[in-house]
């Protein structure tokens, strides 16, 4: 799998554009009219204001507290960067904010004090505590961070929680339950030895002696060797609880028949030959980032029998964070809890563990384009897992509510996983998993337009972001002058630029069209001109010759316009099966609608076509699909001629045998809406559609651009279905992103 490469410039862009920044706040209540305004703020809001001053509880009711963690730093110790300040470290907490939602739905806001002193910053925060339902503490040095989250924990009565510290010793944990159950021993029994004698290390060796590893069989070690009863030089307060009986002075000696290393220090901290030392079947956490203690290869080189985990996301077992902390403070928010304790991190990470050993589904396995099984290469889960939102907070919540830490416990836990489930995104996962697939499939993508600044951004982008290897057609000196306009300059080297006038398959080119162009009043003159001069047709004819894996074009041309151009070398007409499906994703919802690209008006076998060729679509994107025919009329009311067709479609289908759910003609609240829904109880569906399919092209045009415009959603398509090879057609008004996006689709062969 290929690696990714961010460039300066790509990371200053990402943080500039659209906005500065890499989250908004929004109002999730009415503010147009002069009663909403006035329930909002004065006279409405001082009726819950009084509420709360007589009922502190009820501020989890009538406020976002409940659902509202601050990630708070002073940019001490920044992950890779050291002392940047409480400024410079503004950006990572941004970041950290954005993944408290995008994985837990959890409102999550940034605040940078600039201070090193414990005092003045345990204060600052102490006094916004009756802001928050949690703090997640960052990237603060040790010692210092030991003793501000412990006099946190002592004052405040929301969840205080070091994400270095406890993060990483909670996924740790995970991992090394399942790498010991893998290698039959048991915790109690065997020897740990963790290098990084700092938040994360300590926090490592405190969870696991609590979870049943015996103190002298944990031998702690810093950048002096072991730490040792009677050990006097560079040792403190924390250090100092963790001093072994032991005669191992340094590192390498404590790693001699060591069941266990957990690293949290450096890069090349520990030799192949320490890792031949080992007990057997031994178990390497290397987890230094960027790069680890010893890599995975140098590791099984000198022992097959090690099961390997690190920081890293292209090796196997990644020790990850973000399977940890969104869910462990989803679950501490839901129950109202007055902290995160032990027994829910212990909690969090036998689920994390249970989960690693069931089954993974599909739409995981379709992300990393290979099957994962519960092995020395698989312990740990990954962040694709759908159902980490719903099994790791209900673990969390239930140990928080045994140990009488929740305000206010859950009592109907089924409701609760259920409305877990219901707060995820799936389009965030969708878009992951399509890249991540991409990224396994390594394909060649050409890029017919290389003429337009846009399309070349997204070729870099394609390629940098490790995706495979992106052509495009254009002139060199054009492309190189327009990505030095961009700022790209360095990426020249990177890109290959294809045309007529530089590949030898020309004449096999002019030959394939001819053959296929002469009865339709196409000349040898006019097939040069086509092939040599029109990029989407070169493009086309280089990926019918499998020159290329897939083809992006449309950002400059309309779509019908480029859809005419590739049918002189495809077969991509009514008659033939095609039709374009275009992914609508609105709310965390996602809907796809055909056809927005083939037919202009479809009769009732080409609308069965569409029906089959959006259902494959829905597929390729991981979803179960269920097609509603939508039309103004439901089930024959109001009668009309013009709905008969959609009346007939469903029809085709029963005769076709097709193993999806459809329904039809129905109008699109019926289609959508749960609540529309039950008032028709013989309807074929069990849910809310997610394929939608529509009387003609200039409805769907109408749908799709009114949801863009008036509804803001982000339209993905038309994806272009049922054809030989995979071609996607952007629209003229894409921006980079989208193109990027239709590349990936191209890439993973979705249609």
């Amino acid at each position: 799998m290929s690696k990714s490469r961010v460039t300066r410039e790509d990371a200053l862009a990402f943080h500039l554009e659209p906005t500065p920044g890499k989250f908004e706040i929004q109002a999730t209540v009415p503010m147009t009219t002069q009663r909403d305004l006035s329930l909002a703020y004065s006279p409405g809001v001082a009726v819950p204001c009084e509420e709360i001053a007589a009922n502190p509880e009820l501020a989890y009711d009538y406020t976002n507290k409940g659902n509202l963690v601050a990630v708070i730093s002073n940019g001490t110790a920044v992950l890779g960067l050291g002392n940047i300040g409480a400024l410079g470290s503004k950006p990572v907490m941004e970041g950290k904010a954005v993944l408290f939602k995008r994985f837990a739905d959890v409102n999550s806001i940034d605040i940078e004090l600039d201070t090193e002193d414990p005092d003045a910053f345990c204060n600052a925060v102490r006094l916004m505590g009756p802001t928050f339902g949690g703090i997640n503490l960052e990237d603060i040095k040790a010692p210092e961070c030991f003793i501000i989250e412990q006099r946190l924990k002592e004052e405040m009565d929301i969840p205080v929680f070091h994400d270095d510290q406890h993060g990483t010793a909670v996924i740790c944990a995970a991992g090394l339950l399942n790498a010991l159950h893998l290698s039959g021993k048991k915790i109690e029994d065997v020897r740990i030895v963790v290098n990084g004698a700092g938040a994360a290390g300590i926090a490592c060796i405190e969870l696991i002696k609590s979870m049943g590893a015996k103190h002298d069989n944990c031998i702690l070690c810093d950048t002096k060797g072991a730490i040792y009863q009677g050990r006097t030089e560079g040792m403190n307060q924390w250090k100092s609880a963790h001093a072994a009986k032991t005669k191992a002075r340094t590192l390498e000696e404590a790693m001699v028949d060591a069941d266990v290393f957990l690293g949290v220090s450096v890069k090349g901290a520990v030799t192949p030959e320490m890792v031949q030392s080992m007990a057997d079947n031994p178990v390497i956490f290397a987890m230094a980032n960027p790069d680890p203690e010893i890599t995975p290869e140098d590791a099984h080189a000198v022992r097959v029998d090690a099961i390997v985990a690190t920081g890293r996301s292209d090796y196997p077992n990644q020790v990850n964070n973000v399977l940890g902390f969104p869910y462990l403070f989803r679950g501490a928010l839901d129950i109202h809890a007055r902290r995160i304790n032990d027994e829910m991190k212990i909690a969090c990470a036998q689920a994390l563990a249970d989960l690693a050993r069931e089954d993974v589904p599909d739409e995981v396995a379709m992300a990393y384009g290979r099957k994962l099984t519960f092995g020395r290469d698989y312990i740990i889960p990954t962040p694709f897992d759908p159902r980490l939102i719903h099994r790791i907070p209900t673990a969390v919540a239930r140990a928080g509510m045994e140990t009488g830490v929740a305000r206010r416990p859950i009592v109907d836990m089924d409701g609760y996983e259920a409305s877990l489930k219901s707060r995820m995104d799936p389009t965030a996962s969708i878009l992951r998993g399509i890249h991540a697939r991409a990224k396994a499939a390594q394909s060649t993508v050409v890029f017919a337009e290389g003429d337009d600044p846009r399309v070349l951004r997204a070729a870099v982008l394609y390629q940098r972001s490790g995706l495979g290897r992106a052509l495009v057609v254009g002139r060199e000196a054009d492309v190189k002058s327009k990505l030095e306009a961009e700022g790209l300059g360095d990426a020249v080297r990177e890109l290959r630029v294809v045309n007529a006038a530089n590949t030898d398959h020309l004449d096999t080119y002019k030959a394939f069209l001819y053959e296929r162009l002469q009865r339709k009043g196409q000349d040898r003159q006019d097939i040069h001109r086509l092939a040599s001069r029109d990029r989407h047709v070169f493009a086309a004819l280089m990926l019918a010759h499998g020159h290329a894996d897939g083809m992006v074009t449309g950002a400059t041309r309309k779509s019908a316009h480029v859809l005419e151009l590739i049918n002189h070398v495809f077969d991509a007409q009514p008659k033939d099966g095609a039709a374009g499906i275009s992914a609508i994703l609105h709310k965390g919802k996602i809907v796809l609608l055909g056809d927005t690209l083939v037919h202009e008006w479809p009769d009732e076998n080409d609308l069965a076509d569409i029906a089959e060729r959006g259902a494959a679509v829905a597929r390729d994107l991981g979803l179960e699909p269920r097609v509603a025919f939508v039309s103004f009329s439901t089930f024959g009311y109001p009668v009309s001629e013009r709905a008969e067709k959609m009346h007939q479609a469903p029809v085709v289908l029963d005769k076709r045998g097709v193993d999806f759910e459809y329904e039809g003609e129905m109008a699109v609240d019926v289609a959508l809406n749960p609540r529309a829904q039950e008032a028709y109880p013989f309807s074929r569906l069990t849910g809310p559609a997610n394929v939608l399919v529509v009387p003609a092209r200039h409805s769907s045009s109408i749908s799709v651009k009114l949801m863009q415009e008036m509804g803001d959603a982000t339209v993905i398509g038309p994806i272009l279905s049922g054809i030989d090879k995979p071609i996607q057609i952007c629209s003229t008004g894409s921006t980079v992103n989208d193109i990027l996006n239709m590349a990936v689709i191209a890439a993973c062969k979705v249609g």
